[in-house]
């Protein structure tokens, strides 16, 4: 018998142009970004049935994450929780969140690939969302 103890539906490399950024520039030029999610939620159903209705729908997921990118935001954390939480509010069964979001070339005056965050959100069902 095989037993699935976790199971997790993800993005990986959603390449967006958005606005993000504390300088002035940032939020006027915009610049290139990049995010990945992965949603912890119970797919077992889904590799029993082979039907979409009982697993986490992935492009749902990536309207999600690019409707979020669209607002502006001054820093990448603030970012990265308003992807958590619409994850949490649209997915009810979704148990954890973690979210990447890397700015591509932030301006730091020197060759930087990317620089973000990431972050692990858990439901706390004693918490709004």
């Amino acid at each position: 018998m095989t037993v699935c103890t976790d199971s997790v539906v993800f993005l990986r490399g959603v390449r967006v142009y958005a606005y993000h950024g504390v300088l002035d520039q940032e939020r006027r030029v915009g610049g290139w970004f990049t995010v990945d999610l992965r949603v912890h939620y119970n797919i077992i159903k889904a590799s029993e049935t082979d039907s979409v209705a009982d697993t986490l729908n992935y492009a749902a997921l990536f309207s999600l994450v690019t409707a979020e990118m669209e607002r502006p935001s001054a820093l990448l954390e603030h970012v990265a929780g308003r992807i958590a939480r619409s994850v949490f509010s649209g997915f009810p069964g979704s148990t954890a969140v973690d979210v990447t979001v890397v700015k591509e070339n932030p301006p730091m005056g020197g060759s930087v690939q990317g620089a973000g965050v990431e972050m692990h959100f858990k439901y706390d069902n004693n918490e709004k969302v």
